[in-house]
């Protein structure tokens, strides 16, 4: 049976209780704020204007994402493919959405609200020590936040030792987009590709 309404789904979950129910916040505090400058790496989900949706991985060095203010983070833009599919979509709607991530830390935290795409130098400034810094800044503005608790990564073990997948026994990107698109591009080494990469982080 598929569920298609919000009254069926209540009907088989129930309501949240208790702090899963309070925890959500309108601003960043000191725990959050101290979450976000402990993390190496979120996952950012926008959609476009046609409701297809996106989600793209973010990092840097910890504190890579800039506090401006408790209802507001700077995230620069780093160099990529030109793909631009993240910022087409904040341009499209202004709505995102962010995971954060500490590495060896079980819960996340949640982050929603708008977005803007800016080049305002006083912004661009703050990234100017970074070895390419950002063409532009994605100003984001929180609507909610709130710490997601820690099953799912407890679940999956994810910082686990033993689920470690050491790279010579899984292809590299070459190999599976060759193969995804039916090409025969010339293979650079996982070593080679690591070589090139570095220069653009």
């Amino acid at each position: 049976m598929t569920i298609k309404t919000k009254e069926a789904l209540r009907e088989l979950y129930g309501w949240p209780k208790g702090r899963a129910k309070t925890k959500v916040l309108e601003k960043l505090e000191k725990h959050s704020k101290n979450f976000i400058l402990h993390s190496p790496f979120f996952v950012m989900s926008t959609y476009d204007e046609n409701g297809r949706t996106d989600a793209s991985p973010r990092g840097g060095k910890p504190g890579f994402v800039k506090i401006l203010n408790d209802q507001t983070l700077l995230l620069p833009d780093a160099k990529g493919n030109n793909r631009v599919d993240s910022l087409i979509n904040i341009v499209e709607t202004g709505n995102i959405g962010c995971l954060f991530f500490i590495p060896g830390i079980d819960e996340t935290l949640r982050i929603n609200g708008t977005a803007k795409i800016t080049t305002d130098p006083k912004y661009i400034d703050l990234f100017l020590t970074e070895p390419n810094p950002p063409k532009s800044i994605i100003e984001i503005s929180i609507t909610e936040m709130f710490l997601h608790c820690a099953k799912a990564l407890m679940r999956s073990e994810l910082w686990k030792a033993t689920h470690r997948q050491e790279r010579p026994g899984f292809p590299t990107m070459g190999v599976m987009l060759n193969e995804q698109l039916n090409t025969e591009v010339p293979l650079e080494t996982q070593e080679e590709m690591i070589k090139r990469y570095k220069k653009d982080l």
